[in-house]
């Protein structure tokens, strides 16, 4: 009975006209959905459509017995009340289906897990097509390993600018920008950055930022068309 019970919690009912779409099969691929003139606000579509793997960005930091500093997967901060100290974390998670779409979400709460459940929710309603492309006029056929031009994003202080390299050049980039091109199905990249790079979450922002331009171009291109 309780097998029972648990199976029909996890049943989705959509409540949006996108959901509605996507639960009747009139949908069926994340790309189209993105696409649509509706915005995806129910995480459980995404789940419908696409797997997609996670990377939690290790946002945060405690002092490490050597002076410097052990990376954390959470930021805590302390605020002081009457009642005692309240304490709270947050999550930043990264959403990629190695081949078309990537995410990033943040979250909070008082909980490091409940922090990172929000965050991946938030990244499956931040999912942005990516736009691919050859890297060099040499690079034939429709691999598309890397991306069709040069694009910057910027966050805080850090600005990141992505260049197309040619097929078997790899990922010719940071940690935090390498993670996001792998789970954005991208192969071969140049890339830069600037500012206050040790901060990853504006890292991540930044090349999230660039990946976006690069729909933007691509839509305009599109309508002049």
């Amino acid at each position: 009975m309780a097998d029972q019970e648990m199976e029909d919690e996890e049943i989705w009912t959509p409540k949006t006209k996108l959901g509605k779409k996507v639960a009747k099969g009139q949908i069926t691929d994340i790309v189209e959905a993105l696409r649509s003139d509706r915005k995806i606000m129910e995480p459980e579509l995404v789940d419908q459509l696409v797997d997609l793997d996670e990377e939690v960005v290790l946002i945060g930091g405690t002092p490490g017995k050597g002076g410097g500093k052990s990376r954390t997967v959470s930021k805590r901060t302390v605020r002081m009340h009457k009642s005692g100290a309240r304490y709270n974390s947050k999550a930043m998670s990264i959403l990629g289906d190695k081949n078309k779409v990537i995410g990033i979400g943040m979250g909070e709460s008082d909980d490091t897990r409940a922090a990172i459940e929000d965050a991946t929710r938030n990244a499956k309603l931040n999912l942005i097509e990516v736009q691919r492309g050859n890297g060099s006029w040499e690079d034939r056929g429709d691999t598309e390993t890397s991306i069709p031009f040069k694009v910057t994003g910027k966050s805080g202080s850090v600005e990141v600018e992505l260049k197309p390299a040619p097929k078997g050049t790899g990922l010719a980039a940071g940690e935090a920008i390498q993670k996001m091109c792998e789970l954005a199905g991208i192969e071969d990249i140049w890339a830069t950055s600037r500012g206050s790079t040790r901060t990853r979450e504006n890292m991540v922002k930044a090349t999230f930022e660039a990946f976006k331009k690069l729909n933007e171009y691509q839509r305009d291109e599109e309508s002049e068309e």
